[in-house]
């Protein structure tokens, strides 16, 4: 059986703990229009709204390291935290299931199974007004196990095309912040960005807001990389470029804008709680982010970058080498529970598939590079 790339869409109007939500499902090749539309209900879940915030309350108080500002937390035992996070998570999960297996959804998950193959390549993309849905744990729909080369990308309310300017270079063009860095260790990220073939690589170590606004109007980039502190506040990201400086994307909108209209597609937040700066960045149109949507263990944020960038760089698509980087991440479970919820693709443009060769493919230059921004 031959293997096709293959784009679902679900759109979800509604609201999680109260209204419900009306869904609309479309399915098609990828890049071509949907083949099929269907619409369909989804019930209001308070008791999967109550399981998610259990959840995400357990996680929040493990006793870990994390690339979230150090801030004062009165612990328990260890151990006691971590086996009441795996409570909750296993809750949260069965209540999810509870949920997507409903009536009123049953025809649309039939359909979507009927139209898709084992071997095809998906991208399952979720848009939702609804910040919760984007907080769920949908990597634990069956689905998933049912199609191993499909993934779930997290989309914005609307998406658009935006027309862009191809690189005039032969590499892939990374710009990386190295960000503030108490308490972690970001010199693994910095190896592993220097180490990637076929890439031009720029590490600014906690600059100042001046130099990274200078390097975003003044070089072109394919690629934006940040490790180091960053948290999200009244729905806002917030990212630490050095220890006296925190800043929201939306400060730097008119040089991230005019990086994207330069080829810039695709960001990396190496970082803590990162759905904020998705959003954040939704007004500029970047096409593609990889966030981190919780507080991320130093340990989990390097092995996901370790095992993202070699899946990538040898010609994984974009969102088949997330899923194979966050799946890996299961082995450090024992230590950090649910490290492989952590990582997730946002998407806010339509574009199609990225991947590593096809930034490579720039046309009249077979190399693309990478701008990455990391702390020390």
């Amino acid at each position: 059986m031959s293997s096709t790339a293959k784009l679902v869409t679900l759109k979800l109007d509604g609201d999680l703990a109260h209204q419900g939500f009306r869904v609309t499902l479309e399915i098609g090749e990828d890049g071509d229009r949907p083949d099929l539309e269907l619409t369909g209900t989804l019930p209001a879940a308070p008791d999967l709204w109550r399981s998610l915030n259990h959840w995400r309350q357990h996680y929040h108080s493990l006793e870990v390291a994390t690339r979230i500002k150090p801030k004062a937390i009165a612990y328990k035992g260890a151990l006691q935290l971590t086996e009441a996070c795996r409570q909750a998570a296993g809750e949260l999960g069965n209540q999810l299931e509870q949920w997507i297996a409903s009536d009123a959804f049953r025809l649309l998950d039939q359909r979507l199974r009927e139209a898709l193959n084992r071997e095809d390549r998906i991208r399952i993309v979720l848009r939702s007004t609804d910040p919760l849905v984007h907080q769920l744990p949908w990597h634990l729909w069956d689905v998933m196990e049912r199609y191993p080369y499909a993934e779930v990308t997290l989309g914005s309310p609307t998406l658009e095309r935006v027309e862009r300017s191809p690189l005039p270079h032969t590499t892939v063009k990374i710009l990386a912040i190295l960000g503030d860095s108490e308490g972690i260790d970001l010199e693994v990220d910095r190896r592993l960005l220097n180490a990637l073939p076929n890439a031009e690589v720029t590490v600014l170590v906690e600059p100042s807001r001046a130099v990274l606004n200078h390097q975003l109007w003044d070089q072109p980039w394919h690629i934006l990389f940040f490790a180091g502190h960053s948290h999200t506040e009244a729905e806002r990201g917030c990212i630490a470029i050095n220890p006296q400086d925190s800043l929201t994307l939306a400060e730097l909108k008119y040089g991230l804008r005019q990086a994207i209209a330069q080829g810039l597609q695709l960001a990396i937040f190496n970082s803590c709680d990162g759905l904020g700066l998705a959003r954040e960045l939704e007004c500029v149109r970047l096409p593609q982010l990889i966030v981190m949507r919780e507080p991320v263990p130093d340990r989990v944020a390097q092995a996901f970058l370790t095992q993202f960038l070699k899946a990538f760089s040898q010609g994984d698509a974009l969102h088949l080498a997330v899923r194979q980087a966050r799946e890996r991440l299961q082995g450090l479970e024992q230590e950090f529970p649910c490290a492989s919820w952590l990582p997730c693709l946002y998407q806010i443009s339509a574009e199609p598939p990225l991947s590593w060769n096809a930034l490579r493919r720039t046309p009249g230059h077979p190399q693309p590079k990478i701008l990455a921004i990391v702390p020390t």
